[in-house]
């Protein structure tokens, strides 16, 4: 036994008619859709059911799997305490699982519990499922800010824990679309909400797993969505394996998108290695931009690949640049990995006796002092995208319309609070997303006023790469 099927699912609370009271009918279609899914799980009686939930608990650098014997919840922050259930856990899929993911190297485990409770994005597909089918155990596993490789692997990991074990095993990813489909909806209208919607309907309809990879940080966000990285986890569960997919709704009436779709597998395919062809492509990327790295990046990089392998800063090299020898000014290294920040620390000002000095200890600061990121690994060094931003003089300015945020890096300041925020970056569009930002990084309040300054800054980087906050 192993995987017997997957289904992508929404979670929308109100579709729970004590819930809706009468609104959940606007939704009939994705209800109908949840009740053929449920359905096929009646028939299929899997003794496992991986539920994978946005609303799990989170952490950045970390997979929670939910402990114990079991859980229970109810809809009552909904207004519905009466709808209830209980889930006993499959304790011995859990433990296989943490091994798995240790032997593999991803950050999984069953530390960390916030809220022992069922989230909605359980109990939502589990109050259809329970309808047809309760003789299952449950593995409840919540999201991480790792890159979409690591949720990939964390699938690929629940397949091979399925199979060592025997299981009859169904994977529910759970994950609404686009939050930003409609003007008057409750989070108001993107024009990339739309966009997500008819791309990951597309994708996941025909079950072409590997353009899950395809769709950018940048472009998820401003989209809204919350159920990407689930899928990418149900996609991992069938990697080699030839999947019959099957769209069975779609619909967005509140501004939210609601996406059902139910894969069956049909056999071992050795081209549906997603995340191989992935890592080969990625790979030939990063070496086409390591030949364009000039010196700045070239030194960082060195400097890095030392540190993450010896624990030691090497020796300033010879052979640079003269300018990076005599020159003395602060800078910023950001490092990415999967188009997805990985780690930034730098320096208003000069702190050290040269540039390439500055560069170095900024270099291993970004890859293992940044307080958003665990350090990073040896395997993860020739993955990162790296640049290198050597800040000009920092100029005091009387209001915000001097600010440019494609030229002009900020800095806020509010007694011994300080902030800064690079210049041309993703998703920085404007003055106001741009000091909003910096005050939130220097544990400012929005409503505070603020001295600002303002700096340029040359950018080192290959051609191609965007770089990170």
């Amino acid at each position: 036994m192993g995987i017997s099927a997957g289904f992508m699912v929404p979670h929308p609370p109100l579709i729970i008619p004590a819930v809706g009271r009468g609104e959940e009918k606007i939704i009939q279609g994705t209800i109908d859709a949840y009740q053929r899914a449920a359905e096929a799980i009646g028939r299929i009686q899997p003794e496992t059911i991986v539920l994978l939930s946005p609303h799990q608990t989170m952490y950045a650098d970390y997979f929670h799997i939910s402990p114990g014997q079991g859980a229970r919840g109810d809809f009552g922050q909904f207004g519905a305490g009466q709808v209830s259930m209980e889930a006993a856990y499959d304790t011995e899929f859990v433990r296989a699982l943490c091994r798995a993911a240790e032997e593999a190297g991803i950050q999984a485990g069953t530390l960390g519990e916030r809220e022992r409770k069922l989230d909605h994005g359980t109990m939502v597909p589990l109050y259809f499922v329970n309808r047809y089918w309760t003789g299952y155990r449950l593995v409840r596993i919540g999201l991480s800010g790792l890159p979409l490789v690591a949720h990939y692997r964390l699938g690929q990991c629940i397949r091979d824990v399925a199979r060592a074990l025997g299981r009859n095993t169904a994977v529910i990813a759970s994950g609404d679309l686009s939050h930003k489909l409609k003007e008057d909806g409750p989070y108001g209208y993107q024009e990339e909400g739309p966009a997500y919607d008819a791309r990951i309907m597309e994708v996941m309809g025909r079950g072409d797993f590997g353009e899950l990879f395809e769709f950018s940080e940048e472009f998820c966000e401003k989209a809204a969505e919350c159920g990407h990285r689930s899928f990418t986890i149900l996609a991992g569960a069938f990697d080699r394996i030839a999947v019959e997919a099957e769209k069975l709704s779609y619909e967005g009436p509140f501004g939210v998108g609601y996406g059902v779709c139910a894969y069956r597998p049909r056999g071992g395919d050795g081209t549906r290695n997603f995340l191989e062809q992935y890592e080969e492509k990625e790979r030939r990327r990063l070496l086409a931009l390591r030949e364009r790295e000039d010196p700045y990046v070239s030194l960082a990089r060195d400097t890095i690949e030392m540190f993450v392998e010896t624990g030691e800063l090497p020796g300033i090299p010879e052979g640079l640049p003269e300018e990076l020898y005599r020159l003395k000014a602060g800078t910023f290294v950001s490092l990415k990995e999967d188009g997805r920040l990985r780690g930034c620390i730098g320096t208003i000002q000069a702190v050290r006796g040269c540039l390439a000095e500055e560069i170095m200890h900024n270099a291993v600061s970004a890859c293992s002092e940044d307080p958003r990121f665990s350090p990073v690994k040896p395997w993860e060094v020739e993955r990162l995208a790296i640049s290198v931003d050597v800040l000009g003089e920092t100029e005091r300015i009387s209001s915000p319309g001097e600010l440019d945020p494609a030229r002009y890096g900020v800095i806020v300041t509010k007694g011994q609070r300080r902030g800064l925020l690079l210049p041309n970056l993703e998703g920085v569009d404007t003055v106001e997303q741009q000091i909003a930002i910096a005050k939130q990084k220097a544990g400012i309040k929005a409503h505070e006023s603020v001295e600002l300054e303002r700096f340029e800054v040359i950018r080192h980087e290959p051609r191609g790469l965007q770089n990170g906050l």
